[in-house]
């Protein structure tokens, strides 16, 4: 049994107790990993203090150079990393070679690069003998919490900017998918970033997060999460008054206007819905369709619905792998379950696998309702699942209205070909991002981030990098004169 230390201070650290890392496609237990306690915590943060002076006074080319060396080393070893990233989350292969291993390094490179971005703004005189000027400056020792669904990719998009603004961080991954993480703090070691810089500590979120939120030597937190988790954090982070920066739950509304390419909206509705098994923030759970089209729309959807290709994460041809765990799996259950019971109808799926076609594994199968109501929890509570809800509406404004009605708000997408239709959609939908006719696609360069209950601050793009950073006014005198004619105090004498 492979048993990995977490990474304190460029050294692995062991401890008494081990968390097991299972196989969510085979139930294996495929490695141990350690479990540290508050005081590991401090330790971690300890030494990210000791690193933040050198590592902050590094020149922008000088960090930059060493992200640049970091994605290499990812690039090197990166079907390894797949590897890796498929077995602790049970995600096809191809995601996790294709997605998850090449945007993360692709995330990395970007970052490098914009470590050299000019900051703050062009010094210029706004009261007479004195000129002021703009530093962006980091902030210290940011904290970040990651979690299970995309474990690479989302500590990347922590360690990402904040060591590129000059920050130095304890990264805490989930406790059952630590494995990439401790691998990217080990090429960050290989890349030559100075120990201290990147800590990774593994263990319960109860303790290692609770810790992280509170310690007062922590100057800003990011956490990536279910919003129970963001409202937890913030409570504990209120105490030292720290920054924080929260992705944190969704629903996406996916809005069919009766224009829309029908192909392309039904394309994109299923991989939108169950990209990563439907757990993922920005999955298009709430599929709104115009009633014109409705019934042809869902002809077509159920019927591709029943064609995803579930099964083992390692081939090629796999689409769809299991849930992250059995207790996720039966959370999935238990909400289907009660939606059903208040009425909802089952297009496709809705039941356990049986035994003999998945006997051992956490799999749950595609999942289609209809005949939902607006107001019940399945349209309100994010899930995080294969389980997809289709409603119909009438109109613009019913759309909108509709689109709206959640107290999520992080993306969703309009599907039209009517182009000033779809730029009117974009105005009124609160969501931090909105697709026109697609789903899911992101890039580095640009934002992503929530409204409402989906938390603030951006990932990825310049924006990331300001949020690790702190704005600093810098005024200077430019006369040689003692005093100024509006001072009304003077020397006396």
């Amino acid at each position: 049994m492979e048993r990995h230390g977490a990474w304190i201070d460029g050294q692995e650290v062991a401890s008494g107790e081990w968390s097991r890392v299972i196989n969510p496609a085979t139930e294996e237990v495929i490695a141990e990993a350690a479990v540290l306690d508050a005081a590991a915590v401090d330790s971690a943060v300890a030494a990210a203090r000791r690193a933040l002076p050198a590592w902050r006074q590094a020149s922008p080319g000088e960090r930059s150079m060493a992200l640049h060396r970091w994605a290499d080393i990812l690039a090197g070893r990166a079907q390894e990393i797949a590897a890796v990233e498929t077995r602790q989350t049970g995600k096809p292969i191809r995601m996790s070679r294709e997605f998850d291993v090449a945007f993360s390094i692709d995330n990395l490179r970007f970052f490098a690069a914009a470590a050299r971005l000019p900051s703050g703004t062009a010094q210029a005189e706004f009261a007479a003998g004195v000129s002021s000027r703009v530093r962006r400056e980091p902030i210290g020792v940011a904290a970040g919490i990651a979690p299970w669904n995309y474990p690479l990719n989302m500590a990347v998009w922590k360690a990402g900017p904040a060591l590129a603004a000059g920050n130095t961080m304890v990264l805490k991954p989930a406790s059952n998918t630590p494995l990439t993480a401790l691998i990217l703090a080990e090429a960050a070691r290989q890349a030559g970033i100075p120990d201290g810089v990147l800590n990774v500590v593994t263990g319960p979120g109860r303790v290692l997060g609770d810790r992280l939120a509170a310690h007062p030597d922590v100057g800003i937190i990011s956490v990536t999460g279910d919003t129970e988790t963001g409202i937890s954090v913030m409570k504990r982070a209120s105490q030292t008054v720290k920054r924080l920066h929260l992705e944190l739950g969704g629903k996406a509304p996916f809005v069919v206007f009766e224009d829309a390419d029908l192909d392309a909206a039904v394309q994109g509705a299923l991989f939108g819905a169950f990209i990563n098994s439907g757990q993922d923030c920005t999955a298009a759970t709430r599929i709104y369709v115009e009633d014109g089209i409705f019934g042809t729309f869902m002809d077509r959807f159920v019927e591709q619905v029943d064609q995803i290709r579930v099964g083992d994460p390692g081939m090629e041809e796999t689409e769809m792998g299991p849930l992250i765990s059995r207790a996720h799996r039966e959370r999935i259950v238990q909400h289907v379950l009660a939606a059903r019971e208040m009425g909802a109808q089952v297009a496709v799926g809705g039941e356990r696998y049986p035994s003999q076609e998945f006997p051992a594994g956490f799999y749950y199968p595609p999942t289609v309702l209809y005949h939902v109501d607006q107001s019940w929890p399945i349209v309100q509570q994010e899930v995080f699942g294969p389980v997809v809800v289709v409603l119909s509406f009438r109109g613009e404004a019913q759309a909108i209205q509709l689109a709206n009605d959640s107290p999520y708000g992080l993306a969703a997408s309009v599907w039209t070909q009517d182009v000033q239709r779809a730029e009117r959609m974009a105005r009124a939908i609160e969501a931090g991002t909105v697709w026109i006719n697609d789903h899911i696609t992101i890039v580095s360069e640009m934002p992503h981030g929530g409204f409402k209950q989906s938390g603030f601050g951006k990932d990825m793009s310049h924006y990331a990098l300001e949020d690790y950073t702190v704005l600093k006014h810098v005024m200077t005198n430019l006369t040689h004169e003692p005093t100024k004619p509006w001072q009304f105090i003077r020397l006396k004498g």
